[in-house]
């Protein structure tokens, strides 16, 4: 659940930032919005490496996402080096490319809690199937 809530923030967060550079390009505190945005974009990245540690320590969960957020946050940490130098060719495919990155991560963790009832519940109709009981209503 706490994945779920860092990862959907992080995809917020990361929707943002496009928004900011179009006010970037238009409006003069422009550059003060998509500052914050960017700020903000790492924050929640932090706070999804944090969630995803406490998740796999305590909870005893599997280290994998520990491996998704660390490799984004890298990956975060060189989109602010690429926007700092300036190199918007590099900047925005990146951006586009971590937006699609965290919509992915959001649907994984999301689809993951799902089917799990459904898979059990299968699981048990083949059980009552192969012991000749009939099946539930």
């Amino acid at each position: 659940m706490f994945l779920r809530a860092a990862i959907a923030l992080q995809t917020l967060a990361l929707f943002s930032t496009p928004v900011t550079a179009g006010l970037l390009l238009s409006t003069p505190s422009g550059h003060t919005l998509h500052s914050a945005s960017s700020y903000g974009v790492f924050v929640a990245t932090v706070l999804h490496l944090v969630t995803a540690v406490l998740v796999w320590r305590p909870g005893g969960g599997s280290p994998r996402p520990i491996l998704h957020a660390a490799g984004f946050l890298g990956l975060v940490l060189a989109q602010v080096a690429l926007g700092i130098a300036g190199l918007k060719t590099l900047h925005i495919p990146l951006g586009v490319l971590l937006f699609g990155l965290s919509l992915l991560q959001l649907s994984r963790v999301w689809a993951g809690r799902r089917v799990e009832a459904p898979a059990a519940d299968r699981r048990d109709d083949e059980v009552h199937a192969m012991s000749g009981r009939p099946d539930r209503p």
